[in-house]
């Protein structure tokens, strides 16, 4: 099977492979529609796509011949206890991360939505369920907002070796683990620090704001996190974290990629922080990281020379399983390919 690769854009979703010849686009799905989401299940080879059509709300579909034609699925929804369906409560106005589950749960998808909330699929998409324990939690009426108006859950990370553990960043919500399936949640923030609250709320951990969690595959106990206030890992499965000092060009960004088999490796996309987003000094480049943090390189070759004022936002940048081919994409219609771990 060639490799394969997901281009979610404001115009729709393009599936590019790479065959012998190099990368070209195979399929071109939900065009004129943004799509904010998709997802390659590795498991069975299933693709699912999110479009967030402007009329008709936001739809989920799923292809089972590598994007050629698309089913359309249940949408994760808020039940009618919550004030959602039919009610005046929360909907759904984005699906803002797709995860699998592991190969001890096969039939299993996770999604996390703007408002925050989780759904869990056990049918592969065909019906979908909130997670209780998560919105129950009385921490959750402390999360807002960061760049949308509602908190969001962007980020979902599964153990690898047991798909009961459950790891999720929200912003402005902190991060949250889960050791049993959804049912029960504790925040995993220690060592976070926040400095857009007042300073005696700054290590509450219900209103810090990851920008981004990724987890390491090989060893799922190591996290990184690109925080809106600097670069974090832990070592020790979330009961820490470590703040990164000495980060390459800026330590603000919103993307984050480890190598999956190395998670002393990284990737980040730096940016100017706050009010003024576009790259320091209108300079686009990738910082990597080799050794857990303690050095970072700046990688330029192959980006266009300054000024540029390509974004990269939380899920556009992305690693391949054997960590060599990373993707890239920006908020004003780059997209880049480095084949050499980032080198150029």
């Amino acid at each position: 099977m060639s490799e394969r690769l997901l281009v979610c854009t404001r115009k729709g979703l393009f599936v590019y492979a790479r065959e012998t010849a190099g990368w070209s686009v195979s399929h071109e799905a939900f065009l004129g529609v943004p799509v904010p989401m998709a997802l390659h299940d590795r498991r069975d080879g299933h693709l699912y796509a999110a479009p967030a059509h402007g009329h008709f709300g936001c739809k989920l579909h799923r292809s089972g011949d590598g994007g050629a034609t698309w089913d359309e699925i249940a949408m994760p929804a808020f039940p009618a206890d919550t004030g959602g369906a039919d009610g005046d409560g929360p909907a759904v106005s984005l699906v803002w991360a797709l995860e699998a589950a592991g190969s001890d749960a096969p039939d299993t998808l996770w999604a996390g939505t703007i408002p925050g909330g989780l759904f869990v699929s056990n049918d592969r998409g065909d019906s979908w369920t909130l997670v209780r324990g998560l919105w129950g939690l009385p921490e959750r009426a402390d999360w807002f907002g960061g760049g949308y108006d509602d908190p969001g859950i962007h980020s979902i990370a599964i153990d690898p070796r047991d798909s009961q553990r459950i790891a999720l960043a929200v912003s402005c919500g902190g991060v949250w683990l889960s050791e049993d399936g959804g049912d029960t949640w504790s925040a995993r923030t220690r060592g976070m620090k926040a400095p857009y609250v007042p300073p005696e709320r700054a290590e509450d951990p219900a209103i810090q704001d990851p920008h981004r969690l990724v987890r390491c595959p090989a060893q799922p106990e190591r996290f990184w996190v690109q925080h809106h206030a600097g670069v974090y890992r832990s070592t020790d499965s979330l009961e820490s974290w470590s703040r990164i000092d000495g980060v390459a060009v800026s330590d603000f960004g919103f993307a984050v990629a480890v190598h999956p088999e190395d998670a002393d490796t990284a990737w980040f996309v730096p940016a100017t922080a706050d009010e003024k987003r576009y790259p320091v000094d209108a300079r686009l480049v990738v910082t990597r990281t080799r050794d857990g943090g303690a050095s970072f390189e700046t990688l330029t070759e192959g980006f266009p020379a300054p000024p540029v004022y390509d974004l990269v936002y939380r899920h556009g940048l992305d690693v391949s399983a054997d960590g060599r081919t990373l993707a890239m994409g920006s908020t004003t219609g780059g997209l880049w390919i480095s084949e050499d771990g980032g080198d150029s």
